[in-house]
């Protein structure tokens, strides 16, 4: 659903006034955060502050068990993207009557995996007979003090991208057979690996805000974290790493169809300069699958970031930074 009705609709059927909801929907976050307390049976002054989470989608690839395992990552990153840890998860899943049990038990085992991976439990699920569906709802905690959400941005603070974007237009150009396994294999390795690492390094380095770059593209996720903190994302466009190969393949039309309706759906709040390639713009838009964090940290901290990073063997790609609202959520420059 478009960010612009999902926030209409969401704005009726929440709870945002209770003061043990510390993020609910109406910021458009990764993931819910209530604090459990006395009311649950905790000793007076002690709190545990619960992530909840849940995604699903129909296969991006036509491999069942990277399938499994691209949908578990991606269910993960909400929780790491709030500064959390996993703890327990429960499968979704969708077949429909007759599906092969070899494919069936291989997305079962993608999943299992990236969740055993993540430190979580794979307490149960729940399946349906519908079209193929499959992800996971996840539950994990996190410390107060860890917090990023998305309106935790200030003027100033610098923005780090974890992994490079592209993964709508591969699926797409994979789906459409312009490119086969062999060149779609590295992105699903990378659309399944976790977020752990990204989200230890901005805990230690003591990030603001963070968000994980999905179903909304780089533009819309970028979006969410301004306009919550009353703030507008200048990005570099020639800093953001793109995945190898996809820029060619978005050039020859191999976009989703999140990259044309995000640009109708929230290019009102986004500005790009006349310099930046079109195709480049257009992958900002793109809905991704599984895709890195963005990570929003004080410029005094920001070295400490990259050394984090670099220390878990991820790389360090400085996108851009917060200033004060003018013209736009969004700039990309």
């Amino acid at each position: 659903m478009p960010q612009g009705e999902l926030a209409q609709v969401l704005r009726g059927v929440t709870d945002e006034a209770s003061q043990r909801l510390l993020v609910g929907p109406l910021t458009l976050d990764d993931a819910g955060v209530v604090v459990l307390g006395e009311s649950e049976g905790l000793p007076a002054g002690v709190e545990l502050p619960l992530v909840q989470t849940v995604d699903f989608f129909p296969p991006v690839v036509d491999d069942p068990y990277y399938y499994g395992a691209i949908a578990a990552a991606n269910s993960l990153s909400d929780v790491y993207a709030m500064g959390g840890r996993p703890v327990t998860a429960m499968c979704l899943a969708g077949f429909p009557c007759g599906f092969n049990r070899e494919w069936m038990a291989e997305i079962m085992k993608g999943g299992y995996e990236k969740v055993k991976e993540s430190g979580a439990i794979l307490a149960g699920g729940h399946t349906v007979e519908s079209d193929v569906q499959f992800g996971f709802s996840v539950t994990g905690v996190v410390e107060r003090s860890r917090l990023a959400t998305n309106a935790g941005a200030k003027a100033g603070d610098v923005v780090y991208l974890t992994k490079p974007l592209g993964m709508g237009t591969m699926t797409t150009a994979a789906k459409f057979r312009k490119i086969g396994w062999d060149e779609l294999k590295p992105a699903a390795i990378q659309m399944a690996t976790l977020n752990n690492r990204a989200a230890e390094a901005m805990n230690i380095a003591g990030a603001r805000a963070a968000t994980d770059i999905t179903g909304f593209g780089l533009a819309g996720h970028g979006l969410n974290i301004a306009r919550s903190s009353d703030l507008c994302l200048e990005i570099e466009a020639a800093a953001v790493p793109i995945f190898p190969g996809a820029h060619a393949l978005a050039k020859a039309g191999n976009l989703s169809g999140g990259a044309k309706k995000g640009k109708v759906n929230i290019g009102e709040h986004v500005r790009t300069a006349a310099s930046v390639d079109a195709t480049l713009e257009l992958l900002f838009f793109d809905a991704e699958t599984s895709g890195g964090l963005l990570i929003v940290i004080d410029p005094a901290y920001a070295a400490k970031l990259e050394d984090e990073l670099a220390a878990r063997d991820l790389p360090v790609h400085k996108v851009g930074q917060f200033v004060d609202k003018t013209d736009g959520f969004v700039r990309f420059s």
